[in-house]
């Protein structure tokens, strides 16, 4: 490419095509990196609008999306510095491992947000439904209206007659490891009322 340019540019230009060239070329990774960083953007945004994600979720996706983007766009530039192919492998694989150290010392947390990221988007229950989760079928659980989602926790608001009110927060990466009953909204549960016991006057109890 720089031969070709001797024939077009000025011979005091010429002395300089070690510095242009370069210079276009990290010019067009950062207009590309900017220009695929929009077009992801509004496909998140198209995305989020279409499942109803809300913005405690989008936030932490964009930025996710952003660093990537420019890390990508930062070794695409060393590497047109001259930076050696084996200093970046080095650098990426020493980056990788450290992300990799602390994706699962932060396990517990991702699974969460994960698991944050399926409700909103696949949808099993929603805010205003009345669920309950089960380790079985037969064996009662933790049960209540749904009243938030957020990144780590779903909050239930219980309704029985032993703890009216109460809030439970349970991670949401528990929601997918349990059976899940569901009432849409309007529908309740029927709570059973315990039968009243026999007074020791009642003659039907001496029998």
């Amino acid at each position: 490419m720089q031969r070709s340019l001797k024939f077009y540019l000025p011979e005091w230009a010429q002395d300089w095509l070690e510095v242009i060239v370069p210079g276009l070329h990290i010019l067009l990774i950062v207009v590309a990196a900017w220009l695929l960083h929009r077009l992801l953007c509004r496909a998140l945004a198209r995305a989020s609008a279409h499942y109803d994600i809300p913005l405690e979720l989008q936030v932490p996706m964009r930025g996710l999306l952003g660093w990537t983007i420019f890390a990508g766009a930062v070794l695409l530039v060393l590497e047109r510095l001259g930076v050696s192919a084996t200093v970046l492998w080095t650098a990426f694989t020493g980056f990788a491992t450290v992300g990799a150290v602390a994706f699962f010392a932060a396990w517990s947390v991702l699974s969460n947000l994960f698991c944050a990221f399926l409700i909103f988007t696949v949808g099993p229950f929603h805010v205003g439904d009345t669920i309950e989760l089960l380790d079985t079928a037969e064996k009662p659980g933790a049960r209540g209206r749904v009243v938030d989602i957020n990144l780590l926790y779903t909050t239930l608001q219980e309704g029985t007659p032993e703890a009216p009110g109460t809030l439970l927060q349970i991670p949401n990466a528990l929601i997918f490891q349990r059976v899940l009953r569901r009432w849409p909204p309007g529908q309740h549960p029927a709570v059973p009322t315990p039968a009243p016991a026999a007074s020791p006057a009642d003659p039907a109890s001496a029998i």
